[in-house]
């Protein structure tokens, strides 16, 4: 299947994402920062060693990060949704899972 040909070139965004780690043993915290030129958004979680645990400090990095890039996503679902709902854009019955469910 052939494209309409388009004189206007397509849209580009550029979002920039900041990711800052901080290591206090046995905790790591990460705080997010997303600038999209309108909006700044802004996320925080934390990772906590077991004092049984051996000291892994990618581990704490990769929980603390992880869980903060699934706070940002939820912000940025929730941002989406007012913004929908204030141009009047009617609610779904059910809201979309973030990730598929096992059978």
């Amino acid at each position: 299947m052939t494209r309409p040909v388009s004189s206007r070139p397509p849209a580009v965004k550029e979002w920039r994402l900041n990711l800052y780690l901080s290591e206090h043993d046995p905790d790591t915290t990460a705080r997010i920062v997303l600038d999209t030129g309108d909006n700044v958004l802004e996320s925080h979680a934390e990772a906590r060693r077991s004092p049984y645990d051996p000291a892994m400090a990618d581990i704490g990095d990769e929980l603390a990060a992880g869980r903060a890039l699934m706070a940002m996503g939820r912000l940025l679902l929730r941002a989406a949704a007012g913004d929908m709902k204030a141009i009047g854009a009617t609610e779904t019955e059910t809201p979309a899972p973030l990730w598929p469910t096992q059978e």
